[in-house]
C-alpha cells in the first residue's frame, strides 16, 4: 500500500483528451482511464487503428468500433463507472475535439508509438489523433506524449526533439523504484502518474519522492 499526501482532485471544467495507439503498453491507458474516472474527470478518447490489433495481441481481446460500445469496452477494462468518458472514430475528423475552438485541460497519448510520433512531428494530420494533437499545439496547450519504445533510432529522437521544441512534453514510459513498487500496476502507475503531472493532475495515490534528511 502507498500512501499519498493528496486527496484525488475534483473534476474539472474541461475535459481531458486521451489519444491511444499502437504502442504496446495498453495497460497504461487502462489505468488512465481508470484514474481519471475515479476523479470525476471528462475524457474525451480517441484511438488509432493499429489499437485494435495490439488488444489482441496483449490481451486476445476485440475492441468494438462503434464509439458507444468502445466507451463501455474501456469502461469494462478499466472497472469503473464514474466520471464521462466519450470514445470517437479515429477516422471521424469532423469530431469537436478536431477544432481549436473545443476547450480541453490538455492531450496525453498514452501510449505513443513512434509512428504516431513522426506524423505530429510532421505536422500530418492523417486521422482524428494525429489532427486533435495538431490542434492542441497550434492552440498552445498541454500535449504530454508517453512513448513506448526502445530503443530510441536517432530518427525518433529528432522527431521527439522537433515536438518537444514545439512545446509538447515528453514523458518516456519509464518506472521508478523509489517508491517500493510490488505489483506491475505501481510501476504502470508512476509512469500514469507522471504524466498527469504535465496536466496537474493529481488524482493517483502513489508516494512521491520526499528527499533525504540531513544527518545531524
Amino acid at each position: 500500500m502507498h500512501n499519498s499526501e493528496s486527496s484525488p482532485t475534483p473534476r474539472q471544467s474541461l475535459p481531458i483528451v486521451l489519444g491511444i495507439t499502437g504502442a504496446s503498453g495498453l495497460i497504461y491507458a487502462v489505468r488512465a482511464i481508470k484514474f481519471l474516472l475515479q476523479a470525476n474527470y471528462t475524457i474525451e478518447v480517441v484511438a488509432s487503428k493499429a489499437t485494435y490489433q495490439v488488444w489482441q495481441a496483449e490481451g486476445g481481446l476485440t475492441m468494438p468500433t462503434n464509439p458507444s460500445k468502445q466507451a463501455e469496452f474501456w469502461r469494462h477494462q478499466a472497472d469503473e463507472a464514474g466520471g464521462q468518458l466519450t470514445c470517437h472514430s479515429t477516422t471521424n475528423v469532423g469530431a469537436a475535439i478536431a477544432s481549436g475552438s473545443f476547450r480541453t485541460q490538455g492531450m496525453i497519448i498514452m501510449p505513443c508509438s513512434m509512428s504516431t510520433v513522426a506524423k505530429i512531428a510532421s505536422g500530418l494530420s492523417l486521422d482524428l489523433l494525429t489532427r486533435t494533437a495538431d490542434v492542441h499545439l497550434k492552440e498552445a496547450r498541454p500535449l504530454v506524449l508517453v512513448p513506448r519504445e526502445t530503443p530510441f533510432s536517432l530518427i525518433h529522437l529528432r522527431n521527439l526533439v522537433t515536438l518537444a521544441e514545439a512545446g509538447a512534453r515528453i514523458v518516456p514510459a519509464i518506472p521508478a523504484w523509489y517508491h517500493n513498487p510490488q505489483t506491475i500496476e505501481d510501476l504502470v502507475d508512476f509512469v500514469v502518474a507522471r504524466a498527469f503531472d504535465q496536466l496537474q493532475i493529481d488524482c493517483i495515490p502513489w508516494q512521491r519522492w520526499l528527499g533525504h534528511q540531513d544527518s545531524p
